[in-house]
């Protein structure tokens, strides 16, 4: 699995237009989001359980991932059709605004190294890269257990900093000086 420090691989991608339910579809590539900061999440299935929760807690970040010059991008293996299907489903999926980007031949989840062996799909995995395409954090869950967007921003705004931030540092807390 690919770690802090390295590059995130290049990528190009169908995905379903954010905020759209009418069928319009989006390229997204390295290039599309300039130079930003990136969050990627990637879940293993569409119409399954845990995945809208954590897709809908995503979705309640965006505006201050924005505000913080950052971009999201959902993930999964399921194609573009798949995600439009399942946001014209779920009425929780219908608006998000961020793209959910389909991974169908799975180029980038195995890049990465986030496929799971036994099912053939993506890992609950988030990295954060930097404007400089460089993975700044990663966090694989297991299947069956979600995760914490809170958290994820708190380490963009720690991240951002270019400081030492304690444990459980907020944004606007202080920060560690090295002696």
């Amino acid at each position: 699995m690919l770690t802090i420090g390295q590059t995130f691989p290049a990528f190009s991608l169908k995905a379903a237009k954010p905020g759209d339910t009418t069928g319009t579809f989006v390229e997204i590539s390295n290039a599309t989001a300039g130079n930003r900061w990136k969050v990627f999440f990637f879940w293993p299935k569409d119409f399954t359980f845990v995945c809208p929760t954590e897709i809908v807690g995503f979705d309640a970040i965006h505006g201050a991932l924005a505000e913080r010059d950052a971009v999201l991008y959902g993930v999964s293996t399921d194609s573009e059709y798949v995600h439009l299907a399942w946001k014209r489903s779920d009425p929780r999926l219908e608006r998000l605004a961020f793209p959910m980007l389909a991974d169908i031949k799975r180029e980038l989840a195995d890049a990465l190294g986030i496929l799971d062996a036994t099912e053939g799909v993506c890992l609950r995995a988030t990295f954060v890269v930097d404007p400089g395409e460089v993975i700044r954090f990663v966090s694989v869950n297991d299947l069956a257990v979600g995760r914490n967007p809170a958290e994820v921003l708190r380490v963009v705004d720690a991240l951002q900093t270019g400081e030492l931030c304690p444990c459980a540092w907020q944004k606007g807390d202080e920060v560690l000086k090295a002696a």
